[in-house]
């Protein structure tokens, strides 16, 4: 099951910390300080994907058997 939530979360780790890129990017206000505020937004978004994955990956091996 490793493995299965190792590849979810690369996979969710660099969307969810797209969407965190592309929404300090497109707020005005947030886009002022951008290069304080983008480190953190992709941070928290592998660090949200990490209990996403290893609960996809459970659902995934469960599947399975």
């Amino acid at each position: 099951m490793f493995k299965i939530a190792a590849i979810l979360w690369i996979i969710l780790g660099a969307s969810l910390a797209g969407i965190g890129l592309m929404i300090v990017v497109a707020t005005p206000s947030l886009a002022s300080h951008d290069m304080k505020l983008i480190p953190w937004a992709v941070l928290a978004g592998f660090v949200v994907a990490m209990p996403m994955s290893w609960v996809l990956a459970g659902q995934i091996a469960g599947a399975r058997r």
